[in-house]
């Protein structure tokens, strides 16, 4: 594997971090991506001791696009027009050979105004505990269209994860749908949700022109590998359930009182 330095965008990285895989090695990777399980409540995940990469953000951010995208997969992340649908937690597995090493975790988008008020409650202590207490999560990705800028339900969500970023928590900012912007348009947006973000990594994605794609992909690798090798780490989970409860039950466990409401995305 050929490794290089590259400057991903705004924050803090260890010499160690600096070496990423050329892209052709982290799109494979990425490419990798199956289907593990799906939970409706946080008890319902498996427990796992590989790194975590979650992906979060409002509906109609272009959460499902970005993921098909990252993993060259159409349908690998569903994308639901009707509310409700696709209110559960989706882990998709990593690595090479059938063997994992890193597991995506694609989390309901928020915000969407048609979900009722129980499944948005029912939702901000799923994610927000999910956030806070999943052990094994390394990374957390925050889809934003930048034609809006980051919303006050993504900063509420910044701030669930802030204690976690100062314990090495990593996030990035993926702001989607980059090709609507224009170059200086593009470098205004990114200077702004830098400042807001207050860290992390925030780069722009087009997954229309390929924008920020490889990058993206160079960066996840590089978070779950911080040894620097992409050699299998474990078997795939053999113990997740295949068809967890969809029920609308809260978890039992008491959330920050500020988390964001989420709901399904229409895309």
């Amino acid at each position: 594997m050929t490794t290089a330095s590259s400057p991903l965008g705004s924050g803090p990285d260890s010499p160690a971090e600096a070496l990423v895989p050329d892209a052709k090695t982290a799109m494979g990777w990425m490419h990798t991506a199956r289907f593990l399980t799906t939970a409706a409540q946080l008890h319902h995940l498996p427990p796992i001791h590989l790194p975590e990469i979650a992906f979060v953000g409002r509906s109609n951010a272009g959460k499902s696009t970005c993921i098909n995208t990252l993993t060259q997969q159409k349908q690998l992340a569903y994308a639901s027009k009707k509310p409700g649908r696709t209110q559960h937690i989706n882990l998709f597995a990593l690595g090479r050979q059938q063997a994992t090493d890193a597991v995506l975790a694609d989390l309901p988008g928020y915000g969407y105004a048609a979900v009722p008020k129980a499944d948005k409650i029912r939702w901000q202590r799923v994610m927000a505990n999910y956030l806070v207490s999943r052990e094994n999560l390394t990374g957390v990705v925050l889809l934003c269209d930048p034609r809006h800028g980051l919303t006050e339900l993504d900063e509420v969500l910044l701030d669930v994860i802030r204690p976690r970023v100062a314990e090495g928590l990593k996030f990035l900012v993926l702001l989607t749908k980059a090709d609507k912007l224009t170059r200086a348009e593009q470098a205004k947006v990114l200077s702004i949700v830098r400042l807001q973000a207050g860290g992390g990594t925030v780069q722009m994605f087009s997954a229309l022109k390929r924008q920020g794609v490889d990058e993206a992909a160079q960066l996840l690798w590089r978070w779950a590998h911080p040894s620097g090798s992409d050699a299998p780490i474990a078997p795939a989970a053999d113990d997740a359930p295949a068809d967890a409860d969809t029920g609308g039950g809260a978890d039992g466990v008491s959330p920050p009182p500020s988390a964001p409401g989420t709901d399904s995305p229409p895309a």
